[in-house]
């Protein structure tokens, strides 16, 4: 059996060949909208049978469980159990073992249930993200909670999807933890729907793709790493104006010295942010920490539907520097000569509306960093391009993401805070906290009920 996760099957190949196992059953919880799935190609290498739920939105299948339906295999039994809301699809899978075959071991909660969190219930309707709530809310304490307080939990992500809030830095816990202060049972069903409304939580846009590869049953991977070309700088500079540059070194290396255009996503970020700046056949080229970076960096880009890497710089920024090819540069600002000059600067806060609500620079700006490219419009008073703008997130990444977006709209004087919120609150500078702010989400994306 494998509960897979993404396009590069690989490995889950290698486990099963380690532990001398062979795979016989691909278990899916729901359709999946932040990753290509692996099913399909893990199905095809292993001639594995693909097992998920009885509800359209799956879309493929072979062997589809209804709700408390059950799989046996090794002696072990699975019982699917349907928990809705965050997908209509949703499924969750209940494990039970030889010795304790009337209490669950553990389960299998995909994004229903995470690690201090439920999954966002937006998705299918923006307009019925609260009854959709209610749904979750329900499958939760029908489905879940009656399991046990012993069962072990294994959601499909931790901490930083995208596809919930505020979940947990950790990846170990239990019904029984999870029942002392996961809002879903600390809350009353009321309070539990009312908070999922005022979540709003960005919507990246390759979830439009993941959806329709996933309905499909998912595709195998384009290219692998190997195969991507490695570029001279000169080489690099002439082919690159046909797509994006992304850098993936750090802020603080990127705003020293970078190349003209290029997009600073540090590596870790790629699987989501690499998703809001290009799409599945925007030419990509990239500049790498160190070569040994470049497996996960075209992996991470594969796995959200990215496919159109063309190359990656040879001896990344040095060997460019060094051909003295054209470099471009960003500033950055520490908290307490920002506050000192505060009256200097206009601020632009991106990070996500909950983040802001909770203490903000005062007069900062505000559009999440995803949409600051086409929807800066929305900033009001407009910007200023003689005027120096400092940008903030929580400790710089996503600020630097967005400082090389502002430079490629042709805005000469963008700063990084370094150390964000993080430090500015550190420091005990001065803030502010706005329930209703001027640019969120909700207008970007539209109401939610």
């Amino acid at each position: 059996m494998s509960s897979t996760r993404g396009r590069d099957v690989d490995e889950y190949l290698r486990l099963a060949g380690t532990q001398k196992l062979t795979i016989t059953y691909v278990i899916e919880t729901h359709r999946q909208e932040d990753f290509v799935l692996g099913s399909s190609e893990l199905a095809r290498i292993t001639g594995a049978r693909i097992v998920n739920g009885a509800h359209e939105g799956f879309g493929h299948g072979d062997i589809r469980l209804k709700d408390r339906e059950e799989l046996s295999f090794g002696g072990l039994r699975l019982r699917a159990l349907h928990t809705p809301g965050h997908t209509p699809e949703s499924l969750c899978y209940a494990l039970y073992i030889p010795d304790s075959p009337e209490r669950a071991w553990g389960v299998f909660t995909g994004d229903a249930l995470f690690i201090g969190e439920t999954g966002r219930t937006d998705l299918p309707d923006p307009g019925k993200t609260g009854e959709n709530a209610g749904r979750l809310y329900d499958a939760v304490h029908e489905k879940l909670l009656p399991l046990g307080d012993q069962a072990l939990l294994y959601p499909a992500h931790g901490s930083g999807t995208v596809c919930g809030g505020n979940v947990a830095d950790r990846d170990e816990s239990t019904l029984g933890l999870e029942r002392l202060y996961n809002p879903v049972f600390t809350k009353t069903r009321e309070e539990f729907m009312a908070a999922k409304v005022k979540e709003r939580l960005p919507r990246p846009p390759y979830f439009a793709v993941m959806e329709k590869l996933n309905s499909a049953g998912s595709i195998a991977l384009a290219r692998r790493p190997e195969e991507i070309t490695v570029l001279q700088p000169e080489a690099f500079s002439r082919e690159m104006g046909r797509g994006i540059v992304i850098d993936t070194r750090s802020p603080e290396a990127f705003s020293g010295g970078h190349i003209p255009n290029a997009l600073s996503i540090w590596a870790t970020g790629l699987p989501v942010f690499g998703g809001w700046v290009a799409g599945p056949d925007t030419p990509v080229y990239l500049l790498l920490e160190s070569p040994g970076a470049l497996d996960e960096a075209v992996l991470a880009l594969a796995r959200i539907g990215v496919d159109g890497v063309q190359g990656i710089l040879a001896g990344g920024f040095e060997a460019w520097r060094d051909a003295g090819l054209p470099i471009e540069t960003s500033g950055t600002i520490a908290p307490r000569e920002l506050e000192a000059r505060l009256d200097q600067f206009r601020v632009i806060d991106v990070r996500e509306d909950s983040e802001l609500e909770e203490g903000h620079i005062p007069n900062a700006a505000h559009l999440y960093v995803g949409y600051l490219d086409r929807h800066l419009g929305r900033i009001t008073p407009p910007l200023d391009k003689s005027r120096p703008i400092a940008v903030t997130c929580s400790v710089g990444h996503r600020a630097s993401l967005a400082v090389s977006l502002l430079q490629r709209q042709g805005f000469p004087r963008v700063e990084n805070l370094l150390g964000g919120m993080t430090a500015w609150s550190a420091l005990a500078l001065s803030r502010e906290t706005t329930p209703d702010y001027p640019v969120t989400t909700t207008d970007v994306e539209g109401p939610r009920q």
